[in-house]
């Protein structure tokens, strides 16, 4: 049972529950229709109810529940449902910073202000199944606002997701993004040429850096050192990895191991050889 604090809109209200006594946010369909403060709501089955106690870099659940379009918390709400559906649990919290985020999105496509997202192609491939649900934005927007939202804004709401399914925030999600776009880069400019995004090799080197960043963070190390094998056999790609791993330590602000020299290399030479082997058969037809 709640008692009703606030109501936000017909699907929306702040509630205080009997047996806590704390805030929280319930959605539901025509939940908040023609009630009134102080009157209470039992939560029915489809309601979802979010705790307003959280704190998080954008501020406190409430001060963010009673600030933003409650149609921009429905939207989120909406999403979270598409992503527990695909990932079954889910951190439901990230209601909060999504919808913030959704808010200024539409804000900023109102005027004219789409920004761009150098890492959208690397976000979709890294996070696959986060970006491929967040897809489900579009038509949502589209039906209620008549707002047309671009790859690049997709992008930023699959990493909302991802730190919804992963203990990782949105922004340790954007520094693994960069990480590997700089990888890339680095790749691309030592061999003059683009490198393909839709590769198994390249999938491969995405998802090392992305574990690789992880164990860096959490100080973990690999076992195994294959950096005298790598630096011998594989020069060029061990240099690279070596460039690489100094820069994503710089940018984390921690050390990697040694040995994550070598098994970057390996993949990095991994990528080089499959677009050279793609490049030979495409000049023999």
């Amino acid at each position: 049972m709640y008692r009703i604090s606030k109501v936000l809109n017909h699907n929306t209200v702040i509630g205080i529950h009997a047996d806590d006594n704390q805030e929280y946010l319930v959605m539901g369909k025509g939940i908040g229709f023609g009630k009134k403060v102080s009157e209470r709501i039992e939560v029915r089955d489809g309601d979802t109810v979010y705790s307003l106690q959280a704190t998080s870099n954008r501020g406190n659940a409430k001060e963010l529940a009673t600030s933003i379009q409650p149609i921009y918390l429905e939207i989120a709400n909406e999403i979270l449902d598409e992503a527990e559906k695909v990932f079954q649990n889910i951190d439901r919290a990230v209601l909060f910073p999504m919808a913030d985020h959704l808010e200024y999105a539409v804000k900023r496509i109102q005027n004219h202000e789409q920004i761009s997202n150098p890492l959208t192609d690397d976000i979709r491939v890294l996070f696959h199944l986060e970006y491929k649900t967040a897809e489900c934005v579009r038509p949502i927007l589209k039906e209620r606002l008549g707002i047309t939202i671009d790859d690049n804004e997709v992008g930023y709401i699959s990493l909302h997701i991802h730190s919804a399914i992963k203990d990782e925030n949105v922004s340790l999600a954007m520094q693994i993004a960069r990480a590997v776009r700089e990888c890339i880069s680095h790749v691309e400019q030592a061999v003059n040429r683009p490198i393909d995004v839709m590769s198994l090799s390249y999938n491969r080197l995405m998802n090392h850096i992305r574990n690789m960043v992880a164990r860096a963070l959490q100080h973990e190390e690999l076992k195994l050192n294959l950096n005298d094998y790598m630096e011998v056999k594989f020069p060029q790609a061990f240099q690279m990895a070596q460039t690489i791993c100094d820069q994503v330590g710089k940018n984390l602000c921690c050390t990697l191991s040694d040995a994550e020299v070598g098994y970057l290399a390996m993949h990095i030479e991994r990528v080089v050889h499959e677009d050279e082997d793609l490049e030979a058969i495409e000049a023999r037809d």
